[in-house]
């Protein structure tokens, strides 16, 4: 599953149908189309409509990205998380870099790496960000889309401070393409993270798997509270009514259980009562002809025997 979370989309932009049907065929997954906001934040903010007849094989994300050069325009993001799957930061000073990594309720920390920037990438701040589960994201396409030598330079050097600041961890990697020629396919940008120095598997990671924490973590956050989920039950229809059927049938079951111990244990304890009761139990077979001319024989002599004690006592 590969993704890419950085796909500038406006509600009057036709040319995104052809962008998405694009990166299906590349083999991307999940897309997350981006609303750029500068400045102080307008009263009402809602996310543009997501396109119609997207490729069925896209799963869509909306997310927002905030430019941020003063700390008093963070006050709401608390509210903003619940509007849209992913909330970014885009400082533009060292100090708003500093905030964000430490302070701020955001999921990506995106930099503009295709201008110099004016300060040094440090361990002990990034390390921050990426502890409390914010990932950092390089977008590659200011520097492939035809932007200058400058900027394709700036966007090399800083990716590699970045990559060694960070010691390769917590780095996702987006297109930010506004166009269908400036995507690249999965395995092209694995390749341009070995030129700035991940590893091809690190490379691979931060398209796929840091990529899916990141929509993963946004939704914890928004179905939660710090944290902890309250699973009620597994989602599908009559999931609960079958479940106390199951409760049901458990208990039944363990009384049966129950029952049948102990009657093994009186059996354990009882074996002569239990026997004689089964003996009794049994039906009598039918006498054989055998057997029946012995008893009458016997009869026949016992008759004979009261007679001629009877016969004797009167004798005497």
């Amino acid at each position: 599953m590969f993704y890419d979370l950085n796909v500038p989309y406006a509600a009057d932009d036709h040319e995104i149908s052809q962008t998405l049907s694009f990166l299906a065929e590349l083999g991307y997954t999940t897309v997350a189309l981006s609303q750029t906001i500068t400045g102080k934040l307008p009263s009402n903010i809602n996310p543009p409509k997501l396109p119609t007849n997207p490729p069925t094989s896209l799963k869509l994300l909306t997310r927002l990205n905030l430019t941020l050069s003063d700390p008093a325009q963070n006050q709401r993001l608390t509210s903003l998380t619940q509007l849209y799957d992913i909330i970014a930061v885009r400082p533009l000073n060292e100090k708003m870099l500093l905030n964000a990594c430490t302070n701020l309720e955001c999921d990506v920390i995106s930099l503009d790496l295709s201008v110099r920037q004016p300060y040094h990438f440090k361990f002990k701040m990034l390390s921050a960000a990426i502890a409390r589960g914010i990932r950092l994201e390089i977008c590659y396409g200011p520097g492939v889309t035809g932007s200058g030598a400058d900027a394709r330079r700036n966007l090399i050097g800083n990716a590699m401070a970045l990559i060694r600041a960070t010691r390769g961890r917590g780095i996702i990697v987006s297109s930010e393409a506004r166009r269908a020629l400036g995507v690249r396919a999965p395995w092209d940008v694995i390749n341009l993270t070995c030129v700035w120095g991940l590893s091809q598997e690190r490379g691979k990671e931060a398209i796929c798997e840091e990529a899916r924490k990141v929509v993963a973590l946004a939704k914890l956050k928004r179905t939660s509270w710090r944290g902890v989920i309250d699973v009620v039950h597994g989602g599908q229809a009559g999931t609960k009514e079958e479940s106390a059927t199951k409760q049901k049938q458990s208990s039944r079951k363990k009384v049966v259980e129950k029952q049948t111990e102990m009657v093994a244990g009186d059996s354990l304890k009882r074996k002569a009562s239990v026997s004689s009761e089964l003996v009794a139990e049994e039906p009598e077979k039918p006498l054989s002809k055998r057997e029946m001319k012995r008893r009458a024989k016997k009869a026949r002599l016992d008759a004979r025997g009261g007679v001629l004690d009877s016969n004797k006592v009167s004798t005497e």
